[in-house]
């Protein structure tokens, strides 16, 4: 006898398609059924803009906190401070950007206040020659202020520019995209976008001076103690 012959299936009587809630819930369960899988534990690293001093093995940058003085009544616009930070930090000879500079302050008779800083103070200042009474005239040495709650700081979308325990605004070159936004932001003229690195450049405290003991390179140097 033969044996008897299944009929195709009909196409017309395939299942219907799985609702939204049917997928919902095998999806689940399938999940359910994973086997757990613990997350990685969170990375403690400081973020940019929190990250610790860098400095030499034994320093710890929670046991100081760092300002500096400038008294304007002894500098005597030498430029000398100027100059020893070029040579320190390597700062670009171009006549346009520093990290320390001197600026001369004139105060003529009838009120009007000239202000000059030839090539940062480094080269000295020519004698004021145009026939008008001065009342005064004295020297302002011009650094970054590492201000306690820097805008630099709150401006930077990357975390680059940040501030150590100890008090110093430094920026981290290896984050920094170049954007400028701390160059707008600080009220000082305190940076400027390095012509050849392109990320932003400051006055650091000499920061790999001071962490092992030693004075800022302009302080070094300054013949007045300004």
């Amino acid at each position: 006898m033969a044996a008897d012959r299944v009929a195709p299936a009909d196409p017309s009587a395939a299942a219907p398609p799985p609702t939204r809630r049917g997928f919902l819930t095998a999806t689940f369960t399938a999940l359910a059924a994973l086997p757990f899988i613990p997350a990685a534990q969170e990375d403690q690293t400081a973020a940019p803009d929190q990250a610790p001093a860098s400095g030499p093995t034994g320093y710890d940058p929670t046991t100081h906190y760092y300002g500096m003085g400038v008294d304007i009544s002894k500098c005597i616009g030498c430029g000398r401070c100027a100059e020893a930070c070029v040579i320190e930090n390597d700062v670009p000879r171009d006549g346009h950007h520093f990290r320390t500079w001197v600026e001369r302050y004139v105060i003529k008779a009838d009120g009007e206040v000239v202000v000059d800083s030839p090539n940062g103070g480094i080269d000295g200042f020519p004698e004021v020659k145009d026939g008008q009474e001065i009342l005064k005239s004295f020297f302002v040495p011009k650094i970054c202020n590492h201000c306690a709650n820097p805008p630099c700081v709150q401006v930077c979308p990357v975390g680059a520019t940040f501030r150590t325990p100890d008090g110093v605004v430094l920026v981290d070159e290896k984050y920094c995209v170049g954007c400028r936004y701390c160059i707008q932001a600080c009220p000082y003229g305190a940076r400027y976008m390095h012509p050849a690195k392109h990320v932003a450049d400051k006055c650091t405290f000499c920061y790999h001076r001071i962490t092992k003991g030693l004075l800022p390179a302009c302080v070094e140097v300054c013949p007045t103690q300004a």
